[in-house]
């Protein structure tokens, strides 16, 4: 049911002065500064009583003509004062004043001389001496307005902007549809359901059934969680209150549950409607996990008044929780109970047909040449989310542009894959014949093992112009499609390619160099897994040597071990030897191929580049 939209009252406290602290004080410092000279300008009549007699006009003489009157007897009382001397005429008609002479010491002995009554006078009143104390308290008082404004912009209001949830949240209503999200039909699906009870909840409220309170959108970065929350939102054609988890925590405790608490108390005023916490996992981590480590008050209590505030409102309350993080792993099991977040729904990378939809939505805006191909760039995109399919549109976009072109080509989409997966090239990057003929015999090995090897990923492009950082030339397999699974045969295929360079360099230069450091890095993790937690080894046959934690969506990955010495030495004397049986038969095929070989090097070390179906 869709709820007209409500325009927001202006707050009171939102006027101009509020938000111009330093002209605010400005202005205050005028009005100060015109009162203090309207006092200091009658300075002169309050002043001019001397001994009780009011002086009818005020005359501004030198001090010389001061000291003339006084040699003439022709002024009766004198008054001094820090600055000024003020003098009365005889007959009390005029008050002198003159500018005090500091070096002068005649003026005394002159006055005890004629005789003329004499006596001192404060030049300050009770104003001027209030002023010149409170003037440093007013100072300081505008400074702290200063940088309290500043707090509260930064920090969303409240004492010192840290107790509201205003700023912090983006209220919107979205217009994304359905059809904007695509590659994850399955994600779909699973939330059509809340759109539905947000459009008609009373269809369900008399039915007696319970609509989940909360869906938690697990995926990993760039997977669309996100955009398909705001396409809940723009079908239901309700309110829209998206906040990341990491805005409830502050330094203060007590600060991230009172934003909860003005969080959902917005929500149940525009209900119907969502609340999108991004990044749930900031404040949603395992409490367990935290006592043992000392954990965090302000973050558990931040957890705890999100527990209460679902728990809080019935079941016929028209507002859904949507959550969004890529580590579920870590959650509190409170938070994942049912009557929370009663559902996971699991948005992954897109297979296929997925990426093709993707590519399809990114480059509506983005005029193509004819030769165009969106199934080859999905066909070499296996494995990558729809953020980095997004990327590559754009990024063959401003390839173009950088070339003057006027559509957008084949080879800028390729290129742009290159990018995304190998890094920039590095054509300035200068390295001498005999590292290119290395380096070109390298990954000639690497990919005449990759297309006559059973399992291996098929070849997309061979190069030997340097990419991203340290990359001197590169082989871009590509699988055909997403692999959640891989047989024995397949990861021994996987060492045999990654072998394959540097047993060319040793079957046809006779020397081998640094070039396969990462190589043999990944061989030998590849066999160490084999061994400890796949079972597929004789080493330790069926037992799990390590255990994988936080592995999910391909997170951090911590292990214990649990195998003893004489394990580990057996694990190593196996790793070893499979490694040099591989190497050796990897050397062996390289010498049956050794004409295609030296053709293929001939032709990549004057083209540079060589794609997987060239012949």
């Amino acid at each position: 049911m869709a709820q007209p939209e409500q325009s927001t009252p202006p707050n009171k406290n939102d006027n101009f002065f509020n938000k111009n602290p330093l002209i605010t004080f400005a202005i205050f410092s005028i009005v100060v500064i015109l009162l203090f000279k309207a006092f200091v300008g009658n300075e002169n009549e309050l002043t001019s009583k001397v001994n009780g007699q009011a002086a009818m006009r005020t005359q501004e003489v030198s001090y010389a003509d001061l000291k003339k009157l006084i040699e003439n007897k022709q002024v009766e009382k004198v008054a001094i004062g820090q600055t000024y001397i003020r003098a009365i005429s005889g007959d009390g008609k005029i008050a002198y004043t003159t500018r005090i002479v500091r070096d002068d010491n005649t003026l005394i002995p002159l006055l005890d001389k004629q005789g003329i009554d004499y006596g001192g006078f404060s030049e300050s009143n009770w104003f001027t001496d209030m002023f010149g104390w409170l003037f440093p308290f007013l100072i300081i008082i505008a400074i702290w307005m200063f940088f309290a404004g500043r707090m509260q912009k930064s920090m969303g209001g409240g004492i010192l902007g840290m107790g509201s949830s205003k700023k912090l949240v983006n209220s919107e209503k979205p217009k994304t549809k359905f059809d904007d999200v695509a590659g994850a039909q399955e994600a779909k699906e699973e939330v059509r359901e809340i759109v539905d009870f947000l459009k008609s909840p009373d269809r369900y409220v008399e039915l007696g059934a319970k609509i989940p309170k909360g869906v938690l959108l697990v995926g990993s970065p760039g997977t669309g969680k996100t955009l398909l929350a705001k396409a809940v939102a723009g079908e239901a054609e309700v309110p829209f209150f998206s906040v990341s988890g990491s805005s409830f925590i502050e330094m203060f405790v007590g600060v991230g549950a009172a934003r909860v608490r003005d969080l959902f108390e917005q929500a149940k005023k525009d209900a119907p409607s969502i609340i999108f916490i991004d990044e749930i996992d900031a404040i949603g981590k395992s409490r367990a996990a935290g006592g043992m480590m000392g954990g965090n008050d302000e973050r558990e209590q931040t957890l705890n008044q999100l527990l209460a505030e679902m728990d809080g409102f019935g079941t016929d309350t028209p507002i859904i929780i949507l959550a969004a993080t890529n580590r579920p792993e870590i959650l509190d099991p409170a938070l994942l109970r049912p009557g929370r977040f009663d559902r996971q729904v699991l948005v992954d990378k897109p297979d296929f047909q997925g990426r093709i939809d993707i590519l399809k939505v990114h480059i509506k805006g983005v005029k193509q040449d004819s030769d165009t191909d969106i199934e080859e760039i999905a066909r070499l995109t296996a494995g990558l989310a729809g953020a980095d399919l997004a990327n590559i549109v754009n990024e063959a976009a401003l390839l173009a542009g950088r070339k003057s072109q006027k559509t957008v080509r084949q080879t800028d989409l390729r290129e742009a894959v290159e990018r995304a997966i190998a890094g920039l090239s590095k054509k300035s990057r200068r390295i001498d014949e005999k590292e290119k003929r290395i380096v070109a015999y390298h990954e000639c090995g690497h990919a005449l093992l990759a297309e006559t090897t059973k399992g291996a990923k098929k070849v997309s492009k061979v190069s030997i112009v340097p990419r991203g950082l340290a990359a001197l030339g590169y082989t871009l397999n590509t699988p055909e499609e997403n692999k959640y699974l891989m047989q024995r045969h397949e990861l021994i295929a996987e060492i045999d390619v990654l072998l394959g360079g540097r047993a060319a360099e040793e079957v046809f230069i006779g020397e081998i160099s640094t070039g396969a450091a990462n190589d043999l890095e990944r061989t030998t993790d590849i066999l160490k897994a084999m061994v400890q937690m796949y079972g597929m080894s004789d080493v330790a046959g069926l037992m799990v040597l390590e255990r994988q934690r936080s592995t999910f969506l391909g997170g951090g990955m911590t292990q214990a071990k649990e195998y003893s010495e004489k394990m580990a030495e057996g694990m190593d004397s196996y790793i070893k030897s499979t490694l040099n049986e591989r190497y050796e038969e990897v050397k062996i095929r390289l010498e049956e191929y050794r004409d295609a070989i030296e053709k293929m090097v001939e032709l990549l070390y004057a083209k540079e580049n060589i794609s997987g179906d060239q012949d």
